[in-house]
């Protein structure tokens, strides 16, 4: 029997939150396909939240080289449990990990990766994910035409739900001592920094209308009191104004957070394919003809220096 791979990333001993999206859809497709749903982590990670999204059968690997995240040698270990399980399709988060190790285990496996898809779909039996393409500007559906396939989630586009508990099964594994080609030892952390952008409920982002680095403080005001995190176009990142990990848009991070609100960003195609997924879109811009606006759900035509500080004060 077929099964579906769910690989659910971690950090610090703990499942991060993008996990739960992970699981979620993945528990969908095989209780449509009546398929058994494995689930994997990779290192000593808490296991108790997957009862909690229906996951019943999960395998921990660990030993080896694992202890560091090594792209090939992580991707190497997925391959041979995508074996094993006899699995025909594999789930994970577009993240940064997830875009790194996704085409890694595609070239091991020999199957394309059909990456940031925004739903996924039964077609009899067979998954089928639907992409944003251009720009987001078109949506097309793909259906793999191999024995495996391998799908990368866009951040935030499957809603986590909670089910019913059910008792989880977790299997140890020890992995294989594999040569590391590379291994990242430290993850560096910007001062202050809460969430990472692309997990993000709130982002509040700023563009060349802002002026200048130290000009940031109000809109860090604003993510703060909103519970929410401060971004950046790419023009803002270019004038090193703002480092590139707060960069949002093509050429840096999708996000799809529930408010984002964009303050002196006119709304270059680049930066709206980065973030006209959100669900709500307040705009902020003295230009009445920005680009932005079209996309916005909100739009406010002011002075953001006037507009941001009156918003700080209401709330």
């Amino acid at each position: 029997m077929s099964s579906i791979l769910i690989y659910l990333e971690s950090h610090d001993g703990k499942l991060k939150s993008n996990a739960a999206e992970v699981a979620t859809a993945g528990r969908k497709l095989a209780t449509a396909q009546q398929k058994e749903l494995v689930a994997v982590v990779i290192g000593e990670v808490a296991t108790d939240e997957l009862g909690n999204w229906g996951i019943s059968r999960a395998i921990r690997l660990s030993g080896g080289n694992l202890a560091d995240y090594s792209g090939d040698v992580w991707a190497a270990e997925l391959a041979q449990l995508v074996s094993d399980q006899q699995a025909d399709t594999v789930l994970m988060m577009a993240s940064s990990q997830g875009r790194d190790l996704s085409p890694r285990l595609g070239a091991l496996t020999g199957v394309t990766v059909i990456a940031d898809v925004i739903s996924l779909e039964n077609q009899d039996g067979t998954t089928v994910g639907l992409r944003p393409v251009f720009a987001n500007k078109a949506q097309v559906l793909v259906r793999p035409t191999g024995e495996l396939a391998i799908f990368t989630l866009r951040p935030k586009a499957f809603t986590p739900e909670v089910v019913e508990a059910v008792a989880t099964t977790v299997e140890s594994r020890s992995a294989a001592a594999l040569d590391a080609l590379a291994i990242v030892r430290e993850l560096a952390v910007a001062a202050g920094a809460k969430i990472d952008l692309t997990e993000a409920d709130v982002i509040v982002s700023g563009g060349r209308g802002m002026g200048g680095s130290e000009k940031y403080d109000i809109l860090e005001q604003l993510a703060e009191k909103l519970g929410g995190v401060v971004g950046a176009s790419r023009a803002a990142v270019d004038a090193g104004w703002r480092p590139h990990s707060d960069q949002v848009g093509q050429t840096g991070k999708t996000v799809a957070p529930t408010l984002y609100i964009a303050c002196g960003i006119s709304g270059a195609i680049q930066h709206l394919a980065g973030m006209s997924s959100s669900r709500f879109i307040v705009a902020i811009n003295k230009d009445p003809e920005a680009p932005i606006f079209k996309v916005a759900d909100y739009g406010i035509v002011g002075n953001l220096f006037e507009v941001v500080p009156a918003l700080n004060s209401a709330i």
